[in-house]
Parts: C-alpha cells; structure tokens; sequence
C-alpha cells in the first residue's frame, strides 16, 4: 500500500493530487505542524532522517522529495499517463518544469515567507528594525526576482495551455503550488496582471481530482 507522509500546509497536496489523477489506492498518515514555530513535528524524522513532508512509503521503499517522488509514483504505477513520450519535444519541456518548480521557483518564494514572519517571530524591541530589514530586501531583491520568474511563467503559458505543451501532465501538479503561492503573496501580483497564470490556476483547481485531494488531504491553501 502506498502512504503519503502528509503534512499539513505543505507541498505534500500535490502527491495527493498526483494519486487522485491517476486513481490509485492509497493512505495518508497525517502530520500537523507546531503552532508556534510552524516546523513540522519531529516524529517525521522516523520516516526520513531530515523529516521534511512529503514522504513516500511502498511496502519497504522510502521515497523523499516530491520530484523524485512523483518520478517513482509514474515510473512504477503511471502506465504512461501524465508525461509525454520521451521522445517528443514536449517531454523535454515536461522534465524541465518538472525539476525547475523545486530547483528554482520557490527559492524566492521561500524567501517571501521566511521574510514576512521575521517581525512577528523576532523580539519585540526588535520588530521596528526587523521590519525594516524585510521591507528593504523584498523591494530590492525578492519582488524583482518575483516578477522575473511569473513573467517568465506568463510568457510560456501563453503558448501553451499547460507547462509541458497542450496535455495535462505532472509537470502542472509539480508547478502549481509555485504558482498558486505566487499570486498569492507576490508584490503587484493579481488576476489582471497575470491573465495566463490565473487561467491555469483555475484549470488546475477545477480538476475533479485536485479536489478530491483537497477534500482527503485537508485544503492546502498557498504557503
């Protein structure tokens, strides 16, 4: 039986997603974060010494990281769905956005959230000074690098109605967290400057197995 290590908020729902998409049986083990420093609870590191979500289990097989993750899940009960064939162009696009949605998209993603919770979390003497550090390094380096990135994922979705070519592929569910939490939190970002992106968005939110994801995995609003 496959089981998803789940943690609640966290990448983990495109696992679910994937599963439901392809119409496997499978179980969640549940996980909720620490209400005060958000982190996940150490029993994850149980599963896999650096007890990061999501994690899968098959049988004696234990698979970290949602791209290899999602890699394994298709190479062994995939059939050929949900990635084109290798030898098209469409499937160098597929394996591209596949690793570009972890390697390099949420890096400033990341940062506008580590960010944003520095004056909440730091003392409170400290918050004026903290407040001002976030504010400065958004303006001049995470909101252009923001923007860099969604502009490039407009540009590509404009020729495209997936990130891989025309067909709905993994490579959607990989980047949709990337790109739900983009909008969600970025400087400037919204419906009308990204037309492209929050068609996909409502694509990808329409999909009958997106929300039987949503509805077994709890909802997993943008980070």
């Amino acid at each position: 039986m496959l089981t998803v290590h789940h943690l609640e908020k966290s990448r983990s729902h495109r696992i679910l997603w994937l599963l439901e998409e392809l119409e496997l049986e499978y179980h969640i083990e549940r996980y909720a974060r620490d209400p005060d420093t958000l982190l996940a609870p150490a029993r994850l590191r149980d599963i896999h010494p650096l007890g990061k979500a999501p994690i899968l289990t098959d049988g004696d097989r234990t698979v970290p990281e949602s791209g290899a993750i999602i890699e394994y899940i298709l190479d062994e009960y995939g059939d050929g769905r949900l990635r084109p064939r290798v030898e098209t162009a469409e499937f160098l696009r597929y394996r591209y956005w596949l690793h570009y949605a972890e390697g390099s998209a949420m890096s400033p993603l990341l940062l506008t959230i580590v960010f944003s919770e520095l004056p909440r979390q730091g003392p409170w003497l400290a918050k004026p000074l903290l407040s001002a550090i976030t504010k400065l390094v958004t303006k001049e380096y995470i909101a252009p690098q923001l923007k860099l990135h969604m502009d490039y994922w407009e540009h590509e979705l404009s020729g495209h109605a997936y990130f891989a070519g025309d067909e709905f592929t993994a490579a959607d569910i990989q980047m949709s967290i990337a790109v739900e939490t983009a909008l969600s939190r970025a400087p400037g970002a919204s419906a009308e400057a990204y037309p492209e992106l929050a068609r996909f968005t409502e694509a990808i939110r329409a999909r009958p197995a997106y929300q039987r994801a949503s509805e077994r995995g709890g909802d997993q609003a943008p980070l």
